[in-house]
């Protein structure tokens, strides 16, 4: 199953007497994704096909930092959805809370915005050893 991961692409806009700061909505997914890898326990962010991809960005020399991550900005509130691998034997549960909790510490310090929700959802547990064909990339 293929997944596709999109971001919209309001900006988040903060006014005052001197000017505005726009901040677009790759940015905040950029964030969070950075803050959801930190996570001990957190193997990789995005579904097979999400990694897969990456995987091939990241052999050419790029990385997507959003990779995984979902985000809807509304006016004073930003909703995010994450998708990762948990490396075995952590509990699925545990590691899926502390990615809450750093994602939002993340958003509400860095963005400075009120966090709706965060859904985190675990599309694989990585085992140690097991031969990862899947993500594999070989570049001649």
């Amino acid at each position: 199953m293929a997944e596709k991961v999109i971001t919209t692409a309001s900006p988040i806009v903060a006014g005052s007497a001197t000017g505005k700061t726009v901040i677009v909505d790759p940015v905040v997914a950029k964030i969070a994704g950075i803050a959801a890898r930190e996570v001990p326990g957190v193997f990789a962010l995005g579904g097979g096909a999400a990694r897969v991809v990456g995987a091939i960005r990241e052999a050419i020399g790029g990385a997507d930092l959003g990779q995984g991550v979902k985000v809807e900005v509304g006016e004073t509130q930003v909703a995010v959805d994450v998708t990762i691998v948990v490396a075995y034997p952590e509990p699925l549960q545990v590691v899926a809370a502390d990615v809450r909790a750093a994602v939002a510490r993340a958003i509400e310090q860095l963005v400075g915005m009120e966090v709706a929700e965060i859904n985190v959802t675990v599309s694989d547990v990585h085992i140690p050893g097991e031969d990862d064909t899947e993500t594999e990339v070989r570049v001649s």
